[in-house]
């Protein structure tokens, strides 16, 4: 099984430039509570770190890229961000860790809830250990 789902969004530009169009329920598969994003990030500075019990996120980089890691506590898949319609799923449960932006990173992120500190798992033992007890 791959821990790496994408969701491609569709361009509806023309001649004008690109128009890419998220929508909750349809292209999102989820309803969208909250937007993030993140940029001037430090190539060499990673983020993430952290799993959520019932959050689910879709990331995409809308400009420049960043690797991935995705570990479900039994095994682990790197994949590269790099297409501003092309977004990564973060189910919940997924320990997950952002490396090696680009320098022109931008990332957005949809999230399917309003941010709740109870959600997050930021101890990758606690991750391992709350798996093992599902």
């Amino acid at each position: 099984m791959s821990l790496i789902e994408w969701v491609e969004l569709p361009n509806l530009g023309d001649h004008r430039g690109a128009l890419v169009v998220a929508e909750a329920n349809k292209n999102v598969p989820f309803d969208i509570k909250r937007v993030y994003y993140i940029l001037d990030s430090k190539p060499d500075v990673p983020r993430g770190f952290h799993a959520h019990q019932e959050l689910e996120q879709l990331a995409f980089c809308i400009k420049g890229s960043c690797k991935m890691i995705m570990d479900n506590g039994l095994e682990k898949q790197e994949v590269i961000i790099s297409e501003p319609n092309k977004g990564l799923i973060i189910p919940p449960l997924v320990w997950h860790e952002m490396h090696e932006f680009s320098e022109d990173c931008v990332m957005l992120v949809f999230a399917s809830d309003y941010y709740d500190e109870n959600d997050y798992i930021r101890n990758y033992e606690e991750f391992r250990n709350f798996r093992e007890a599902l």
